[in-house]
């Protein structure tokens, strides 16, 4: 009866055996995986370590999976071979005592991990390595071993450079021809789990290349802050900091002096920081200061002023003097109503006020700004952003001759894809831009997308045409226009006579700057045609001095031709008076096919409106080209 009872018992240990190795077998396969992973995928060697790291407790993990669920009689068919493996191994700790206790094996791992070498330990006491509070413990848990039971606990020892080590040891009975002749100790360093997750919380919350915290933590430290504050009724101050210029000095000197730059930046900011606030890298060339030992907005500004004094101290890299200025934001908490969020946009939005004034500076945003001109300034920053992220895209309206009804040439106009407001007009932004100066930097774009564009419409075949760009006062009024233009044409690969540059009559008004400007682009073959043709008050004085091209009559006029004889007669006198002077005339904003037929009458050469077409995307122009 009872060899029936055993041999029951036989397929069930043999089950539970295979479960636990497949279940070890599984994990140290993940192991595998892992460190492969971490070899040919992962480049940063910070990452790579914490890799590795997860890899080995993986596989120790595996070694403790099988000794735990597994009794004496499961194994000792197994154990030797076994022992013998992890003792070669190089990724588990593992030590070997006799009866007595004495470390009479150990394997490179356990070297590794406790900094000795294997002939300083070997022969003496286990006991003795570990810190006197872990004596007890380690010592029931070898008796437990001596005595056929596998067991696990946490005991504390030192390093032999001094640091302290925690270890996770699993205790299994050594055996030889089934008799217990010592214990076999498999250990996993927790202190180097720990070291890792704190790696890992670096990872997360700082910045790799100047030690300083990052966006997320400064957000979660100023939420924190805030909080305190309003319990203690202090404030909180904020201090956005962005160099100027500073993309220069990466263009001039490549990233690596920029790179030098903002590590020393970022020293001189820690250097000034009280034990109460905050400092933290929130990208790129940008800095945020979490205040919190100040009791007034006038404390905030004289701290500002002394971090720009300290910024502007002269820099040394690699020998090479260098000054840079920054501008900063600033803001309060004195209201006590707003959050984390809403109070960094305001610093944000301080931040691109300052710059706008002159950079160099420091401003304090203020409740008192009315709501309009609060939205004026956030769309303001937004178009700050939208510049450096790429949001703004071009549209592009027909324009056709009159006689055939073939499409002659598109202009191009500016839309701003917001990522909260939608597709944007010009008239909703460009008077701000041209108010801030961004215009400059828009209107460069706007140029060289529009020549790109109807550079790859004649690579795909499509009739060439010209395309008509609007300049503005402020980029008119660059003394190196010319050579921008010839750049960008030489860029995009576009022919000059298929580029046609808009102005408008306020651009006129300085006769010997604007006759050398417009000279100096029609020595280049671009085009020059004047927007908004009688609006102005010098319309017929210049059209003798200036090498124009086309006149587009403006659509004030064009609008009511129909209803207003003066307006009829205006249009026609415009036309007649052109033509005379060998200039086109192209008609702005015909919506009707009455006012169509007006133009034809007159003669007029070309027409633009949505009459015919609104403008449109690039590619419902190829569409209307492809369709001829």
């Amino acid at each position: 009866m009872g060899d029936l009872a055993e041999t029951k018992k036989q397929p069930r240990k043999l089950l539970m055996l295979s479960e636990s190795w497949a279940i070890s077998s599984c994990i140290a396969a993940m192991a595998a995986i892992w460190i492969m992973v971490s070899f040919l995928v992962i480049s940063n060697a910070m990452y790579r370590w914490a890799s590795l790291a997860v890899a080995a407790s993986l596989l120790a993990t595996a070694v403790i999976v099988f000794f735990k669920r597994n009794s004496m009689g499961n194994f000792h068919k197994y154990h030797t071979a076994i022992v013998e493996t992890l003792l070669r191994s190089e990724a588990v700790p593992l030590a070997v005592l006799n009866r007595a206790g004495e470390l009479v094996e150990m394997n490179e791992a356990s070297s590794r991990m406790l900094g000795y070498q294997r002939s300083e330990m070997i022969g003496e006491p286990m006991i003795r390595m570990v810190d006197p509070a872990s004596r007890v413990q380690l010592q029931e848990s070898i008796d437990k071993a001596l005595n056929g039971e596998t067991n696990q606990n946490n005991i504390h020892i030192t390093h032999r450079s001094g640091f302290p080590l925690e270890l996770q040891v699993v205790y299994a009975p050594m055996l030889q021809e089934g008799e217990v002749i010592g214990t076999v100790m498999i250990s996993q360093d927790l202190s180097d789990r720990k070291r890792n997750v704190e790696r890992i919380r670096y990872m997360a919350y700082y910045d790799d290349m100047t030690g300083l915290p990052n966006r997320t933590l400064f957000q979660m430290k100023l939420t924190e802050s805030l909080t305190r504050a309003k319990e203690d009724e202090r404030i909180v101050g904020i201090c956005y900091l962005d160099l100027d210029r500073f993309k220069l000095v990466n263009a001039s000197f490549g990233r690596e002096f920029g790179d030098m730059l903002l590590m020393q930046v970022a020293e001189r900011l820690n250097r000034g920081l009280s034990d109460q606030d905050f400092v933290a890298r929130m990208e790129g060339d940008e800095f945020a200061l979490l205040i919190t030992s100040i009791q007034s907005e006038d404390e905030l500004l004289e701290y500002s002023k002394r971090i720009l004094k300290s910024i502007e101290e002269p820099y040394e890299l690699k020998g090479f003097p260098l000054h840079i200025t920054a501008s900063i934001g600033l803001v309060t908490s004195l209201n006590n109503q707003d959050d984390g969020y809403t109070l960094f946009k305001k610093a944000d939005m301080a931040l691109v006020k300052a710059k706008e004034s002159g950079k160099n500076d420091c401003l304090l945003y203020s409740d008192s700004w009315s709501n309009s001109s609060f939205e004026r300034l956030k769309l303001q920053h937004e178009m700050y952003r939208a510049i450096q992220r790429s949001e703004f895209i071009l549209h592009y309206q027909p324009q056709y001759d009159l006689i055939s009804g073939r499409m002659v040439g598109v202009e191009a106009l500016v839309r701003w894809k917001h990522p909260v407001r939608g597709l944007l007009s010009p008239g909703t932004f460009i008077p701000l831009a041209e108010e801030s100066g961004m215009i400059v930097q828009i209107g460069d774009w706007v140029l060289e997308e529009a020549c790109r564009q109807n550079k790859a419409w004649q690579d795909a075949g499509l009739q060439p045409m010209p395309v008509a760009v609007n300049l503005s006062i402020r980029q008119f009024l660059q003394h190196d226009l010319a050579s921008r233009i010839a750049e960008v044409l030489e860029k995009t690969g576009l022919e000059p006579k298929y580029l046609d540059l808009e102005i408008t009559e306020s651009m006129t008004i300085d006769v010997g700057l604007v006759s050398r400007c417009l000279l100096a682009i029609t020595d280049l073959g671009v085009g020059i045609s004047v927007d908004d043709f009688g609006t102005g008050y010098s319309s017929f004085h210049y059209l003798k001095n200036f090498p124009i091209d086309r006149l587009k009559i403006d659509r004030s006029f064009v609008r009511d031709i129909q209803q207003d004889p003066s307006d009829a007669e205006i249009v026609a006198a415009i036309i007649a008076m052109a033509h005379n002077l060998n200039i086109q005339v192209i008609a702005e904003g015909v919506e009707t096919e009455e006012q169509m037929e007006f133009l034809k009458r007159h003669q007029c050469d070309e027409m633009q409106g949505f009459y015919w077409s609104p403008p449109v995307s690039s590619d419902n122009i190829e569409e209307m080209l492809k369709a001829g």
